[in-house]
């Protein structure tokens, strides 16, 4: 079955992108941003059988990553007229979807892949139907292991880090809470998040080696809190801060200026999570309903 209603069809596209050159995913007026490339590339994709004109289908996307972060596996989803869908395999044996990947991945910007096109489950929503997101925090702290080639997603830092440092003040910071100190303060959004897993480690293989890398896992994460988490503990792991300062910060009222956020470039969204398609709508429904805190236990 597909998330089909007769009058649309629901993709389901899975993307990656550099995000260096981008003021964020949003579309922001008169700014380079990820929605609005591919959003422009869709535009030129899909057309009006009647009439032959440019349709101009919204994305909705499974996390708005920040100006100059990284992506290598985003999740958006987009509704498309069912007449337009069927067109998209040209004259080619195509599906629609097959279509629409080739299409829309030979028009996006060489900074933008789509991986996947797919008509999505019925009650598929990429933000809402999400479980978990998935970042990584890349950190060379080795000055003979920098590398020019990986300095857009790499930060480099002057100063050695302590990697069981970085853990025990990471660990504290776990759990369904509100993360207010650490999230950039909008009207209306709640910042109760269910941290499931903020951890560090030094590679010894693979690509990453050597590097430091932190794994930051939740539900979701309200705007720019995945950076001033890793800078709330970096000057734990540097020796500069001990424990007991950062459950001062992390229990503030509002975000502290003492936490410095730190660099986009280091951040990529790495995986988006869904659970079973059976289950997708009622996971929706269950994201969009407001959040609170869970009451103190009674000792």
């Amino acid at each position: 079955m597909t998330n089909t209603t007769g009058e649309v069809v629901r993709a389901r596209l899975v993307l990656s992108y550099d995000g260096t050159d981008f003021a964020g995913w949003a579309t922001q007026p008169a700014l380079r941003t990820v929605q609005g490339e591919l959003e422009d590339a869709l535009a030129r994709v899909i057309r009006d059988p009647a009439t032959g004109e440019s349709l101009a289908p919204r994305l909705t996307v499974a996390g708005r990553t920040d100006a100059g972060v990284h992506a290598r596996h985003q999740v958006a989803h987009v509704d498309i007229p069912t007449a337009a869908w069927t067109l998209l395999p040209g004259r080619s044996d195509r599906t629609p979807a097959q279509g629409l990947r080739a299409r829309l991945d030979g028009v996006s910007p060489p900074d933008v892949t789509i991986h996947e096109a797919v008509e999505a489950p019925p009650g598929f929503d990429a933000r809402f139907s999400a479980t978990q997101r998935r970042y990584a925090y890349r950190i060379c702290d080795r000055r003979e292991l920098r590398d020019p080639l990986s300095r857009r997603h790499v930060l480099w830092h002057d100063e050695a880090l302590d990697v069981d440092s970085l853990n025990r003040a990471s660990a504290t910071l776990t759990g369904l809470r509100d993360f207010t100190p650490f999230c950039k303060a909008r009207e209306g959004a709640t910042s109760i998040r269910d941290l499931t897993e903020f951890s560090w480690a030094r590679v010894d293989t693979g690509p990453d080696e050597g590097l430091v890398v932190a794994t930051v896992k939740a539900d979701a994460f309200c705007h720019s809190m995945v950076r001033a988490l890793v800078g709330a503990v970096l000057p734990v792991g540097m020796g500069r801060r001990d424990l007991e300062w950062l459950a001062q910060v992390a229990t503030a009222a509002s975000r502290s200026s003492a936490i410095a956020v730190a660099p986009a470039h280091g951040l990529t969204l790495e995986q988006v999570t869904y659970p079973a398609d059976a289950d997708l709508a009622a996971r929706a429904e269950v994201t969009r309903a407001r959040r609170t805190t869970p009451p103190p236990q009674s000792s």
